[in-house]
C-alpha cells in the first residue's frame, strides 16, 4: 500500500493535542489534574457542560481566570459498553473555546456545525492527555484546559503567542481498535476464476490464488459482506482493515494485521494509495468487506519491483470500519479595501476602459 502523509485542517485543539508530545507545551505548564467522574472529583476550574449526547454541549466556565496550566478530566461519563483502550483510533466531535479572562470566553471552533467529527489516534496524544480518555466509555465528555505555549518558543517556531488558555470539549463518538473487523457473515467467499477468501472471523483472511488461472484485465470488485452504512464518497477518511497479496504467488507483502490489527486510516481518492483502491473502495457502504482484484497499471505499474514494491495484479480484501467526512476548506479572510483583491482590480480595469 502506497501511504504518504496527508495533509488535512484539523481542529486546533487537535494540533495542540499532538504537538505536546513534541514538547510544544513547556513542562512547567504540563501539571495534569485528571479527575475521573467515578472517583467523584471533578477539578472546580473546568467548565461544565450540559445538552443531549451527539449534539453540541452548551459549555459554562468557572467565574475565574484561566488556570494557566494543563488540566483535564471527564465532565460527563460514557454510557456505552464500549471501553476506550490505548491503542485506539476515536471519531470524537470538539468544541474550542479560547478563555482569555475571568468571564472572557470565545467560541473559535465546532465540528458539530459543520457535521465533521475528527479522528484521533491516541497513540499519537502524549500519554498525559489521551489518560483522560482511555479507560471511559464511549460517549465520554472530556475538558481540556491547555495553556498556549511560551512566547518566546512560540516565536521561534513561527507561532503567534497565544493569548489565555484554550479549552477543548472532546466527545468520544465511536472507537476503531486492534482487531476490529465489520460484523456479519459473507455471502460469498468469491471464487468463479477470482481469488478465494473465506470468513476468518476476527483475524487476517487467508486469500486463495486460483491456480492456472490469468489475472482480470480490469479492475474487480467482490462484496463478501455487506454493510449497511452509508455509501463512501471522495475526500473522505476512511477507516480499514486489510491484507494484500499477489496474484502470481498468493504471498502476502502487506496487511493491517501485521500491525498488531490496528486500522489504517486514509482520504479516499486522493492519491494517497494506489489507484485500485481509490476507484475500488468509492461507493462501498460502510461495514462491507470486499475483494479488490487490481491490475498491475491500476497499482504499482510495469517498474514495481525496481521501487520496492509488489509487482503484477495484486488482491485485498478490506473491512470498512468508518468513513468520515473531511473538514471544510478554510474561509479566506476578506481585503480591508474591498471583498477580494479581484474587486480593485476590476474597477481599475473599468476605470481604464472609460479613459479611453
Amino acid at each position: 500500500m502506497r501511504r504518504r502523509a496527508a495533509a488535512l485542517a484539523v481542529p486546533f485543539s487537535v494540533v495542540l493535542l499532538a504537538s505536546s508530545a513534541c514538547g510544544a507545551i513547556p513542562e512547567k505548564y504540563q501539571v495534569p489534574a485528571f479527575m475521573r467522574m467515578d472517583e467523584q472529583e471533578i477539578d472546580e476550574r473546568l467548565p461544565t457542560v450540559e445538552g443531549k449526547p451527539g449534539e453540541e454541549p452548551e459549555v459554562a466556565f468557572p467565574d475565574i481566570a484561566p488556570p494557566g496550566e494543563q488540566i483535564s478530566g471527564v465532565v460527563r461519563p460514557g454510557e456505552d459498553e464500549e471501553i476506550i483502550r490505548a491503542e485506539d483510533t476515536l471519531l470524537v466531535d470538539i468544541v474550542d473555546y479560547q478563555w482569555t479572562g475571568k468571564g472572557k470566553t470565545e467560541k473559535t471552533n465546532s465540528t458539530y456545525e459543520t457535521d465533521t467529527p475528527f479522528l484521533l489516534q491516541l497513540n499519537q496524544v502524549q500519554e498525559e492527555l489521551s489518560g483522560a480518555l482511555v479507560n471511559q466509555a464511549v460517549g465520554a465528555q472530556v475538558a481540556f484546559v491547555l495553556p498556549g505555549p511560551d512566547p518566546a518558543q512560540a516565536q521561534a517556531q513561527g507561532m503567534e503567542p497565544q493569548k489565555g488558555d484554550t479549552v477543548s470539549i472532546v466527545e468520544v463518538r465511536d472507537r476503531y481498535g486492534k482487531g476490529d473487523t465489520v460484523p456479519g457473515e459473507q455471502q460469498t467467499d468469491g471464487g468463479d476464476g477470482l481469488p478465494v477468501a473465506a470468513d476468518a472471523g476476527s483475524a487476517a483472511p487467508d486469500i486463495e490464488i486460483p491456480e492456472g488461472t490469468d489475472p482480470p484485465k480490469k479492475l474487480e470488485k467482490v462484496e463478501l459482506i455487506e454493510g449497511d452504512g452509508p455509501e463512501t464518497e471522495k475526500e473522505q477518511q476512511l477507516v480499514v482493515q486489510y491484507t494484500g497479496v499477489r496474484w502470481d504467488d498468493g504471498k502476502v507483502f502487506d496487511s493491517s494485521w501485521k500491525q498488531g490489527g490496528t486500522p489504517f486510516t486514509f482520504p479516499l481518492g486522493q492519491g494517497q494509495v494506489i489507484e485500485g483502491w481509490d476507484k475500488g473502495l468509492e461507493g462501498v457502504k460502510v461495514g462491507s468487506r470486499v475483494m479488490l482484484v487490481i491490475p498491475e497499471e491500476q497499482a504499482y505499474g510495469k517498474e514495481a519491483e525496481e521501487s520496492g514494491q509488489p509487482a503484477g495484479t495484486l488482491v485485498f480484501v478490506v473491512d470498512v470500519l468508518g468513513a468520515v467526512n473531511p473538514p471544510p476548506p478554510p474561509e479566506e479572510e476578506k481585503s480591508e479595501e474591498g471583498e477580494g483583491s479581484g474587486d480593485k482590480e476590476s474597477k481599475d480595469s473599468e476605470e481604464k476602459g472609460s479613459e479611453g
